[in-house]
């Protein structure tokens, strides 16, 4: 399979540290994603690097994302909703349907309370806190690329035994992370010896992209001399 690179992102990485995002084909439902990435990184890796793979895209492999339209939300969800703000996940009736399906209403409930102390003292954040993987497991349907534009992705299964069996497969490190362009940088999974630290250092710029660029690998080399900092 034919793999181009994209521009080198250099930018929020320390110098001798380079990404290198690689397109691929559209990732379905079913892809052995490993072979996948074998295909697009053929030729590329040296010794020392480490390959960062999107959870967003894991997850699709394995099929576990929902359609919008197959949610209905209940009137709680829409009154939440519109009450997160913009830019979160929770925002979305469909999201914030599924959170409540898996804790339950008066665990949500209670967190939302919760949350309304915790800003009248001055803390922000505590609503995520409270409901922690239950909503960093999903990611929302706003701004994905068709054909998933519509889709509500949940986290990947078992993203340690995954990155494990690709650094076996092609001979790098290997790491499952969550990026965004708000500057926040989630290694979710590492097969051994990778310095988690500095692999989200290095994504913190998201050299993935969150829209069209159909780049779910990107491809972390150290091109300086000393200790390469993406291992332990």
């Amino acid at each position: 399979m034919a793999a181009s690179k994209l521009s080198i992102h250099e930018r929020e990485l320390p110098e001798g540290l380079v990404a290198l995002p690689i397109r691929t084909r559209l990732v379905s439902r079913g892809d052995d994603l490993i072979d996948l990435i074998a295909c697009a990184t053929a030729g590329m890796l040296q010794p020392g690097d480490v390959v960062a793979i999107s959870e967003t895209a894991l997850a699709i492999a394995q099929g576990r994302f929902i359609g919008a339209e197959y949610v209905r939300p209940s009137s709680l969800a829409y009154a939440l909703a519109r009450r997160a703000g913009a830019m979160a996940t929770l925002s979305q009736p469909e999201s914030m349907q599924l959170v409540i399906d898996r804790l339950g209403a008066p665990a949500v409930l209670g967190a939302v309370a919760a949350h309304v102390v915790g800003r009248m003292r001055g803390k922000r954040g505590v609503l995520y806190e409270r409901l922690g993987e239950a909503v960093s497991e999903i990611d929302g349907y706003t701004g994905t690329m068709p054909p998933y534009e519509q889709a509500i992705v949940l986290g990947p299964d078992d993203p340690d035994a995954f990155a494990r069996a690709c650094s076996e497969r092609l001979g790098s490190g290997c790491a499952v992370v969550d990026v965004n362009d708000l500057r926040v940088a989630k290694v979710l999974a590492a097969s051994a010896g990778v310095a988690r630290a500095a692999v989200k250092q290095a994504l913190l710029g998201n050299p993935h992209g969150n829209s069209d660029q159909q780049t779910p690998i990107v491809i972390l080399k150290w091109r300086a001399q000393g200790r390469n900092p993406l291992w332990e």
